[in-house]
């Protein structure tokens, strides 16, 4: 069982997710809104994994994976955003991410990217695929 962290500033996000992390037998530890919150949390909990939103307020999920790989390069972090563009997901990948998925989520691919984040055996970025 793995303990996670749903950053995102969308509830019914949060809670879709959070369904998903349970129904897989892990646990949801915290929840975050934006990017500064999700770094204290992150350093408060120590999650297993974090699930990251790209568009939050206040500090959004790119500057905030910067920060958390730079700080814990060991983070897992799956990015769970609206934003399909293959440029952000290569940047993203390339920061520190282990993979990416698109949102609207559909159960199945957020399950099979939370089991690939957990693997921590994913290929470069430029040879990711994503969702």
């Amino acid at each position: 069982m793995a303990r996670a962290l749903i950053a995102d500033d969308s509830l019914l996000s949060r809670r879709i997710l959070s369904k998903i992390i349970t129904g897989m037998g892990h646990e949801v530890i915290g929840e975050a809104q934006n990017g500064e919150e999700t770094i204290e949390k992150f350093e408060d909990l120590n999650p297993d994994f974090v699930t990251l939103d790209i568009t939050m307020p206040v500090m959004d999920g790119m500057e905030c994976l910067k920060r958390i790989i730079d700080k814990y390069p060991e983070a897992k972090i799956l990015i769970v955003s609206a934003i399909g563009k293959s440029s952000m997901v290569l940047e993203s990948l390339k920061n520190g991410a282990k993979y990416y998925v698109t949102k609207p989520l559909e159960e199945n691919k957020v399950i099979q990217a939370i089991e690939i984040t957990l693997a921590d055996n994913n290929p470069p970025p430029e040879k990711s695929a994503f969702y």
